[in-house]
């Protein structure tokens, strides 16, 4: 077993690496990590469908997308997340993974006095409440499934950066199923920090490694780092993975101005504009088609609309209306 306890914060960085070591390191791993403040999104979601769009901007938190499935996740510092990657047994389907590799989380737990269960095929719940999400990704023989646990995380942070709106999208990506959350520290018998908690789970999974004096190999090696960082840059951080691979969807948004109602209608694919239509009853002195053809091609993302708008004369089109008035429509 190999055991890797990262000290970066990155989330980026941090998704890279779980590509390379199920891609790359053929041996079984164990893997501690944790993010800075990010949303992470399942590989198949629709990543503007799981997130309030002001919130996360507003905050400067990172949207990621993950190699494996399921649902959008919060993390922060007060989240330990965990992997483990093994060579898939044959036969074994996914709830089978889930429950060999949430076992020795919930051993863990329990073994602290938190009495931690498994429902359904990949939730983690105390008292009836998720603490934990788990997914999966198959990669050849090779499976990894991570999770993470909730220690004392913000739950507001939390509440406000996943708050869906899914009536504006139309679409076949998978949603996240919001449920009722719990941190692991409002269970423990004994108090103890996010940093302890840590520890705590190192010397649980790696207590002979720890002992043998292997703590100096239980990171990336330069070469591997080297690896990572390219795959951080080029894949990882880029709005092209991101967003781009979100599938195909419909927009739908219509909000009063004092210039008039103003109705949008966006087809998506892979994270462009397919197609434009606005209505609405506002007074223009030239046609919405103009506006209709500038946003058609860029990315549904604030960042490209916004400039879009802004070199456009609005007045002409709506009525006295600014572009940062507008952007309340994308999204």
């Amino acid at each position: 077993m190999r055991y890797v306890f990262d000290t970066s914060t990155d989330p980026y960085f941090n998704m890279a690496a779980e590509e390379y070591l199920l891609t790359h390191v053929d041996e079984p791993v164990f893997r501690l990590w944790r993010n800075a403040s990010s949303v992470i999104v399942g590989k198949n979601q629709n990543s503007l469908a799981e997130i309030d769009t002001e919130f996360v901007r507003n905050r400067n938190i990172p949207v990621v997308r993950r190699l494996s499935g399921g649902g959008a996740v919060f993390h922060d510092l007060g989240n330990i997340n965990y992997t483990f990657m093994e060579t898939r047994r044959p036969g074994e389907d996914s709830a089978q993974m889930f429950r060999r590799f949430t076992r020795p989380v919930l051993d863990a737990l329990q073994a602290l006095g938190v009495n931690a269960v498994l429902e359904g095929r990949n939730d983690l719940l105390i008292d009836g409440r998720k603490f934990s999400g788990n997914a999966l990704c198959v990669h050849r023989d090779r499976v990894l499934q991570h999770g993470t646990l909730l220690f004392n995380a913000s739950i507001g942070d939390l509440a406000g950066a996943l708050r869906t709106r899914p009536e504006k999208f139309v679409d076949k990506g998978v949603k996240s199923n919001v449920s009722r959350v719990t941190n692991i520290a409002e269970h423990l018998p004994v108090p103890m920090t996010v940093e302890e908690f840590w520890s705590y789970l190192q010397r649980y999974f790696a207590g002979e490694a720890l002992s043998a004096g292997m703590s100096g190999s239980m990171g990336f090696s330069p070469e591997e780092l080297e690896v990572i960082e390219q795959l951080r840059k080029e894949k990882y951080a880029t709005d092209a993975w991101n967003y781009g691979r979100s599938p195909q969807y419909d927009f739908v948004q219509g909000k009063k101005f004092p210039c008039g109602w103003i109705e949008l209608r966006l087809n998506v694919k892979g994270g462009k504009i397919e197609a434009c239509k606005i209505q609405g009853d506002y007074f223009f002195v030239r046609p919405t088609e103009e506006v209709e053809e500038a946003l058609t091609g860029l990315l549904h993302q604030y960042d490209d609309l916004y400039q879009a708008l802004k070199k456009l004369p609005l007045n002409d089109y709506f009525g006295a209306v600014q572009a940062e008035d507008l952007m309340g429509l994308f999204f």
